[in-house]
C-alpha cells in the first residue's frame, strides 16, 4: 500500500500480507520510515524527553535480541515481562519475537501468587522485571522444579547483592545493563541499526506468538494463545475502521499487558507508522499531557471520568456564570455534533445555536480541551462500558471520542464506533471480517480471524467458549441495533431475585459510582427479595458530607449512623432514578478502605472479583438481608 495524502495527513499502512510477522512488522516500519520519530520516553536522570527514531529503535532491538540469543532458548519457549510501559518492553517484545519466542506480559498491579502461577501454569524459561526487589518478593514463591532459569532486573539493588533467588532452586538474577553490554561485545563491527529481516519473514503467521492471562474474575486465569495473524489482522482491521497516520502521536497509557493497549496502543501505531509516549503514571497525567501533546489518547472509561469529574469540579467552583456558559456549551456542541452525524436536521438548530458555538468554543471547549494537550484529534476507549454522558461532555466539546468493544480471546478489537458514525451509548459496528450474532439469553457470539488459537493446556475450557460452529460465547448480554452493538452487561453478572427479576448489576454500579461521594460500590441480591449495595466512599467527597452533617469522618461509627445512611440512600435513589422500582437499593453498607489488587478484590484490569467479595464481606451481606427481609418491595 503506497503512501498517500489523506485530508493533510501521510497515509502509510502496512498490510499484513507484507508484514507476515509481528518482527516483520517492526522490520518493514524500519524499512519505509528509519529516520521518523518512533518512540518518546522521560528520563529520569534528565528529567526530560528523549526520542528515539525507528533505525535507533532498531538498533537498541538488536542488542536485545543478540543477548537472548545466547539464553539458548528454542522457538516457542516462554518468555515474560513484567515490566512498566518503556521502551525496554518494547525491546524485550521485539527481540524474542523475533527469535520465535512466546511472550507473556504480566500487570506490573498483580499480586505476587497470581504472578507466579502464570509463571508457573505458562512455563516461562526467562522473567524481565522492573526491580530486583520485586523479583525479592517472588522469589519466595518458586520450589524446585519450576521451568524459571533466570531473572532480569532493569534496576538492580543499591544494597549489597544476595544473587540467591530465595526458592529452593537456583534461578539466576542479573541485571539488564550488564547482560545487554556482554551482548554488546560480542555484537561489535556489526552493521548498526540494521535488523535481520529474514528471520522475522520466516516465522510462521499462525505461530503462536503471545501468551496472554485473562484477569480471573471467577478464578485461576487462563492463558490465551494469540498468534501472529491473530494480532495483525485485527491491527489491520481496527485502522480500516478508524484511519492512522504517520503524524499521529500516541500517549500509551494502559498497561501493554492488557491487549487492548498492546494491540492499539503499540502494533497499530507500528503498522501505521505513528509514534508513542510512554506517559510516566496517572499521577503524572496532566503534565504528561501537556509535554506530549498527543493526537490520540486510548484509555479505559476510568480515566475519562476522571477528567470529566474534575472538569465539572473547577467549574462549579467558578460560580453561576461559568456553569451556565458550560452548560450552554455542552448543550450546543452536542446539538452540533448530532447534526454532523446527521441525526437532526441542520435546518432544525436555532440559529442563534450556530452564532453562539464559535464564542462558546473558544470561552469554553478550547480551554477544556487544552489541559488535554490541545492536539488530541481522536479518544479512543475501551475495557469497559463508558457512560453516555461522559462520552457526550467530550463530544460536545468537539472532541471525537470513540468507544470499542473486544476480549482479549479475539487480539481484542471486534467492534468500534467510527469517527463519522458515533453512537455514543454503542461500542459500534464490527471491524470488517468479524461476524456477529446473539445467541440464547442475548449472549453476542462472535467469530473473527482474530480469535484465539485456545486457552494454553485448557482443552476442555477451548471447547466450551468455541462451539463447534467455531462461534465464541462472550459471557456479554447484548442487542444489536442498525448494526451498532450495544452492551447490557454479563451473564454471570445478571442478578435474578427472588420475584424473577433480572438486573443487570453491572450498569447499577456504573450509576452509583458516577455519583462523587462514591468511589466503588457492588449491587447484590441474587435469589434476594430485593437489592442491597456495598459502598466505598470517596475519601475526599466523604469529609465534606460527614462535615455537612456534623458527624467525624475519621470515626468508623460515623458510617452507621442513621442520619448518614439516610442522605446516602437519597443520592443512590438520585443515581438510579431512570432504573425501574425493582431495581432499587433498599439497605447498603458503607466503607472507607477501597478494594483493590492487593487485597484480592479486584483482577489486574480494575474488575470486581463478586466471588471473592461475597465471601469476604459474606457477614455484612448477610446483616443487610437480616434487617430489611420483611420490608415489602415497592410498587
Amino acid at each position: 500500500m503506497k503512501p498517500q495524502k489523506a485530508k493533510g495527513l501521510e497515509t502509510d499502512i502496512i498490510p499484513c500480507a507484507e508484514a507476515r510477522s509481528l518482527p516483520g512488522l517492526f522490520a518493514a516500519r524500519i524499512r519505509r520510515t528509519p529516520d521518523s520519530p518512533a518512540y518518546r520516553q522521560f528520563d529520569m536522570e534528565s528529567g526530560e524527553w528523549r526520542s528515539y527514531t525507528w533505525q535507533e529503535t532498531a538498533a537498541l532491538v538488536r542488542r536485545w535480541k543478540q543477548a537472548l540469543a545466547e539464553e539458548n532458548l528454542d522457538p516457542g519457549e516462554r518468555v515474560a515481562v513484567l515490566l512498566g510501559n518503556s521502551l525496554e518492553w518494547v525491546c524485550f517484545d521485539q527481540a524474542a519475537l523475533a527469535l520465535g519466542l512466546v511472550v507473556v506480559p504480566l500487570y506490573p498491579s498483580d499480586t505476587p501468587h497470581n504472578i507466579a502461577f502464570i509463571l508457573g501454569d505458562s512455563g516461562a524459561r526467562l522473567l524481565l522485571v522492573g526491580t530486583q526487589r520485586r523479583w525479592e518478593t517472588l522469589a519466595p514463591l518458586f520450589a524446585d522444579g519450576t521451568p524459571l532459569g533466570k531473572v532480569l532486573c532493569k534496576r538492580e539493588s543499591e544494597e549489597p547483592e544476595d544473587r540467591s533467588s530465595g526458592s529452593s532452586k537456583k534461578i539466576i538474577v542479573e541485571g539488564v545493563d550488564d547482560w545487554l553490554h556482554r551482548a554488546g561485545q560480542q555484537a561489535e563491527g556489526q552493521p548498526g541499526g540494521q535488523v535481520d529481516i529474514d528471520n522475522a519473514l520466516s516465522i510462521d503467521p499462525g505461530a503462536l506468538a503471545t501468551l496472554v492471562y485473562t484477569s480471573g474474575t471467577t478464578g485461576k486465569p487462563k492463558g490465551v494463545m494469540l498468534s501472529h495473524q491473530n494480532i495483525l489482522w485485527n491491527a489491520e482491521a481496527t485502522l480500516t475502521a478508524i484511519p492512522g497516520y504517520r503524524e499521529d502521536v500516541y500517549l500509551s497509557l494502559l498497561p501493554l499487558s492488557h491487549m487492548f493497549e498492546r494491540t492499539v496502543g503499540y502494533y497499530v501505531p507500528i503498522m501505521a507508522g505513528s509514534s508513542v509516549a510512554y506517559a510516566r503514571s496517572l499521577k503524572n497525567l496532566p503534565e504528561d499531557l501537556d509535554s506530549v501533546r498527543p493526537r490520540i489518547l486510548v484509555a479505559v472509561p476510568q480515566v475519562y471520568e476522571k477528567i470529566r469529574d474534575k472538569v465539572h469540579q473547577q467549574v462549579q467552583e467558578k460560580g453561576r456564570v461559568a456553569r451556565t456558559l458550560f452548560d450552554w456549551t455542552i448543550a450546543i456542541g452536542w446539538g452540533r455534533f448530532e447534526s454532523m452525524q446527521r441525526r437532526r436536521n441542520e435546518a432544525d438548530s436555532r440559529w442563534w445555536h450556530r452564532l453562539a458555538w464559535p464564542v462558546l468554543h473558544r470561552l469554553v471547549a478550547k480551554k477544556i480541551l487544552a489541559h488535554l494537550g490541545g492536539e488530541l484529534r481522536l479518544a479512543v476507549s475501551g475495557g469497559g462500558p463508558l457512560a453516555a454522558e461522559v462520552s457526550r461532555h467530550f463530544i460536545a466539546m468537539g472532541l471525537p471520542l470513540v468507544q470499542g468493544y473486544g476480549l482479549t480471546e479475539t487480539s481484542p478489537v471486534l467492534t468500534a464506533n467510527r469517527i463519522e458514525d458515533n453512537i455514543a451509548e454503542s461500542v459500534g459496528r464490527a471491524l470488517p471480517g468479524v461476524e456477529l450474532k446473539l445467541g440464547g439469553q442475548d449472549e453476542l457470539l462472535v467469530r473473527s480471524p482474530g480469535l484465539m488459537l485456545g486457552y494454553w493446556n485448557r482443552p476442555e475450557d477451548t471447547q466450551a467458549a468455541i462451539d463447534q460452529d467455531g462461534w465464541f460465547h462472550t459471557g456479554d448480554v447484548a442487542r444489536i441495533s442498525n448494526d451498532h452493538v450495544f452492551i447490557c452487561g454479563r451473564i454471570k453478572e445478571i442478578l435474578v431475585t427472588s420475584g424473577g427479576e433480572k438486573i443487570p448489576a453491572g450498569d447499577l454500579q456504573m450509576a452509583i459510582t458516577r455519583e462523587p461521594l462514591f468511589e466503588q460500590a457492588m449491587v447484590v441480591g441474587e435469589g434476594r427479595p430485593h437489592l442491597a449495595a456495598l459502598i466505598v466512599m470517596n475519601q475526599e467527597e466523604w469529609e465534606k458530607f460527614a462535615a455537612d452533617l456534623g458527624v467525624q469522618p475519621n470515626d468508623p461509627e460515623s458510617l452507621t449512623n442513621p442520619t448518614v445512611k439516610g442522605k446516602v440512600m437519597n443520592r443512590i435513589s438520585e443515581a438510579l432514578r431512570g432504573f425501574p422500582k425493582y431495581a432499587r437499593i433498599r439497605s447498603v453498607h458503607l466503607a472507607l478502605e477501597p478494594w483493590t489488587v492487593e487485597n484480592g478484590l479486584l483482577t489486574p484490569t480494575m474488575k470486581l472479583k463478586r466471588p471473592e467479595m461475597e465471601k469476604c464481606f459474606a457477614d455484612e451481606i448477610t446483616r443487610l438481608y437480616n434487617k430489611h427481609d420483611a420490608r415489602p418491595e415497592p410498587k
